[in-house]
C-alpha cells in the first residue's frame, strides 16, 4: 500500500493526475481520526493531507480564517480562542467515539463530513460557516469557489456543495471559514429525573420560549452518570444551555428556572463545568467505550424521538440520549446493529435518516452506512460524481457501494 503525503497543493494536484492516469482509486484522509466511519475502502493507495497544513490568513477583526486542508483542528480552535473566537457551530471530535485519541481531526476532514454539534439548533453546521474553498477534482483540476467575505455566491454554491461529501467528488485543499466571539458566560441549567417524554416536552418548552436556548439536551439516567467523572449522580438530567452577556444570561436562566418550576428540581452548572459538560455530549463520551458495539446517530423529529427508542426497547437492548432538543438521537446497541428495526421506525414515527457511526468493517461493507436515498436523488448523486470524478478514482465506495 502506497502512501502520497503532498507538501504544496501542486503536488496534490499531480497525485490526484498520477492516480486518475493510473486508473488507481485512492484513499483521502488527514490523519485517519474519522478512517473508521463510512463503508470500509478496497484501495491500495492513500493521499494524506496531513503534509499539507498551515494557517493563510487569520483577521479576527474580520471574522475569517483560512488554511491548508491538513491543519489540525486543536491547533485551530486554540489560535481563535486566543483571540476570544471560535467556530461557532462547535465541531464533534469523533476521534474518542471511534477509538482514536481525541484532537485529531483536520480541518479538510470538518469540512468533508460536515461537522456540527449541539449548538446545531442555533449556528447551523460546517456548510454554514464555510465562506470558500480551493478544491482538486477527480479530474484533476484546481478549481475554487467562494472568496473570503460572506457575500460573495453568484450561481452554484461549490463550497457548501463540498461539505458532507466525504472526500468522494474532490480534495479540499484550502478552505476559508468565518468564526465569531465566544460567548461572554454561559450556564446550562439541568432539569432532574424527567422520563423521556417528560423531557421531550420540557425542552419544547424551554426552546419555544423568549430564552433563547442555544442547545437543549437529555440524558436518561444510565447515561448521566458517564459525564462530568459522574457529577449528575446518575439521575436522568434533561440539559439547556443558555449563553451571552453575564447579566442576560441570568435573566433568562431566572426566566426558565420559573418557566420549568412544574417539571421538577431546577440546579444550574457554572460556566467551565457547562462547557466541559457540552463538549463530552458534543464528542458522544458516554458511548467512547472502546469497542466496537454499534452506534447509530438519528436525525428525526425532536418529538418522536423518544417514541423510536421506546419501540426499539421492546425487542433490543439499546442505550440512547438526545441533542438538538430530540431531533439527534445517539443509539448504542449491544449486538446486531438492527439497520432493519431502526430505519423502519424512522420511516414510523415521521422520517429522519440514520447513519452507522461505528461499526466492525465486516459489518459496514455489508450494511447501507449511510440512510438510502430516494430513487431521484440517488440519480442526482451519481450524475454529481460523474461530474467531479468521472473515473471514481476518490474514496470509491465510501458512501455507496460502486459509486
Amino acid at each position: 500500500m502506497t502512501t502520497i503525503t503532498p507538501t504544496t497543493e501542486n503536488e496534490i494536484v499531480e497525485a490526484v493526475q498520477w492516480a486518475l492516469a493510473e486508473q488507481a482509486p485512492v484513499e483521502v484522509i488527514g490523519y485517519g481520526s474519522k478512517r473508521d466511519l463510512g463503508r470500509p475502502l478496497q484501495t491500495e493507495h492513500t493521499i494524506a493531507l496531513s503534509g499539507y497544513a498551515g494557517v493563510t490568513l487569520y483577521e479576527p477583526d474580520e471574522l475569517v480564517l483560512s488554511a491548508r486542508a491538513g491543519t489540525p483542528m486543536a491547533e485551530l480552535e486554540t489560535l481563535v480562542a486566543e483571540n476570544g473566537q471560535a467556530f461557532q457551530f462547535e465541531p464533534m471530535d469523533y476521534g474518542p467515539l471511534l477509538g482514536q485519541p481525541a484532537g485529531q481531526g483536520s480541518l479538510g476532514g470538518l469540512l468533508a463530513t460536515n461537522l456540527c454539534g449541539p449548538r446545531r439548533l442555533k449556528a447551523g453546521s460546517a456548510r454554514d460557516h464555510v465562506l470558500g474553498v480551493r478544491v482538486v477534482s477527480g479530474r484533476g483540476e484546481l478549481f475554487k469557489s467562494g472568496g473570503r467575505v460572506v457575500k460573495n455566491v453568484t450561481g452554484y454554491d461549490l463550497s457548501k456543495g463540498m461539505a458532507n461529501s466525504w472526500g468522494t467528488l474532490g480534495i479540499a485543499t484550502e478552505i476559508t471559514f468565518k468564526v465569531l466571539p465566544t460567548p461572554e458566560t454561559e450556564t446550562t441549567l439541568v432539569i432532574r429525573g424527567l422520563a423521556d417524554d417528560e423531557a421531550a416536552r420540557a425542552m419544547a418548552i424551554a426552546m419555544g420560549s423568549s430564552g433563547e436556548v442555544a442547545a437543549a439536551a437529555h440524558l436518561p439516567g444510565n447515561v448521566a452518570g458517564r459525564v462530568i467523572d459522574g457529577a449528575l449522580n446518575g439521575a436522568a438530567s434533561t440539559l439547556l444551555r443558555v449563553e451571552g452577556f453575564a447579566p442576560s444570561v441570568a435573566d433568562r436562566a431566572g426566566m426558565l428556572k420559573g418557566l420549568l418550576a412544574t417539571a421538577g428540581e431546577v440546579d444550574a452548572l457554572p460556566q467551565e463545568t457547562s462547557r466541559r459538560l457540552w463538549r463530552e455530549v458534543r464528542d458522544v463520551i458516554p458511548f467512547a467505550d472502546a469497542t466496537e458495539r454499534p452506534v447509530w446517530r438519528v436525525s428525526m423529529v425532536p418529538m418522536q424521538a423518544y417514541k423510536l427508542v421506546a419501540s426499539l426497547r421492546m425487542g433490543a437492548a439499546v442505550d440512547a440520549f438526545y441533542d438538538w432538543q430530540g431531533g439527534l438521537v445517539w443509539l448504542r446497541m449491544e449486538g446486531d446493529p438492527e439497520a432493519e428495526a431502526v430505519r423502519a421506525l424512522i420511516r414510523t414515527y415521521g422520517g429522519g435518516h440514520a447513519t452507522l457511526v461505528r461499526a466492525p468493517a465486516s459489518v459496514r461493507a455489508a450494511l447501507p452506512v449511510f440512510e438510502p436515498q430516494p430513487a431521484p436523488l440517488a440519480a442526482l448523486s451519481k450524475r454529481l460524481k460523474q461530474q467531479f470524478d468521472p473515473s471514481g478514482i476518490l474514496n470509491p465506495g465510501r458512501m455507496v457501494a460502486g459509486v
